[in-house]
């Protein structure tokens, strides 16, 4: 790992928050997640739930689509409107607040455009932490083609943190990613597009080390290298992933401290799944953290 970046991207100023009252623990970041639903619990709101938790903060959520899916794939998908995605993110940051936004499944272009004009009509100045969701583990599809472009144009510029996977890297840059060189390539193409800094995951490419490399505008950059786990159990690892970032971020960590922190969570999820379903299964998220004491 090299040395350790001049910049990062602090957090825990600029909140859309109400009055807190009394009793109101401070110290508990709260995390509020806009993305789909799983009912199989692996990935989407319910791994959002899950990982916030383990990490010591609060998740408050606003869905975003139902689905029907579990760990062999997703067989149908319901958008809510956008309005009403809207309003859900209106009754949290009114009431509870926010630390810290994480934004999963956003499916098409009207709820993508719901949730940027919410954010800013909210006053939120918190991070936003946008894990633009594509296409599932599974392969389904979970991004509308005409999305693409109301992602890169209205939520990119307002993205603190964006977290794509290498397919969804290329979709974004439009060249394809093979080797560790295209990755600093990619990121640098990302980050003009406006997040202010971009974490590229390299568990698709074919090695036996894997490079996940965090790159802030400016020119910092961070890498954790790891060995692949060969395992199927990777259902809900980018939600997860994003998860543990806005837990750190909103509890008042650096980027680079929150990016060490989550990976080193989603590494143990990996390794203590529990083994559930024929397909990719999901992560152990308590075992984890009961393991691992992020």
């Amino acid at each position: 790992m090299p040395s350790k970046p001049k910049a990062s991207l602090s957090t825990g100023a600029g909140r859309a928050t109400p009055k807190v009252g009394p009793r109101a623990n401070k110290a508990l970041g709260r995390v509020l997640v806009v993305a789909g639903s799983d009912p199989s619990g692996g990935a989407g709101v319910q791994a959002d739930i899950k990982t916030i938790t383990a990490l010591g903060g609060y998740a408050a959520t606003a869905i975003t689509a139902l689905t029907v899916q579990n760990t062999l794939g997703v067989t149908d998908i319901k958008a809510v409107a956008g309005a009403f995605v809207a309003a859900q993110m209106d009754a949290v940051l009114s009431d509870i607040g926010a630390d810290a936004l994480k934004t999963g499944m956003l499916f098409n272009a009207a709820i993508i455009r719901a949730v940027v004009k919410t954010i800013k009509r909210a006053g939120y100045a918190g991070p936003v932490i946008v894990d633009p969701v594509m296409v599932a583990t599974s392969g389904d599809v979970l991004l509308k083609k005409d999305a693409l472009t109301a992602l890169k144009k209205d939520l990119l510029p307002i993205t603190s943190l964006l977290t794509p996977n290498i397919p969804e890297a290329e979709a974004l840059c439009g060249f394809p990613i093979k080797a560790d060189t295209d990755i600093l390539k990619a990121g640098k193409a990302i980050l003009a597009m406006g997040p202010k800094a971009v974490l590229i995951k390299g568990g698709h490419l074919p090695s036996e080390q894997l490079v996940d490399t965090l790159m802030i505008a400016g020119g910092e950059e961070m890498q954790i290298k790891s060995t692949r786990i060969e395992s199927k159990d990777t259902h809900g690892t980018g939600c997860t992933m994003a998860s543990a970032l806005a837990a750190g971020l909103a509890r008042g960590e650096s980027t680079e401290l929150a990016f060490s922190h989550a990976h080193a969570f989603v590494r143990s999820a990996i390794l203590h799944a529990p083994g559930f379903g024929a397909g990719n299964g999901p992560l152990g998220h308590s075992a984890a953290w009961a393991s691992q004491k992020v």
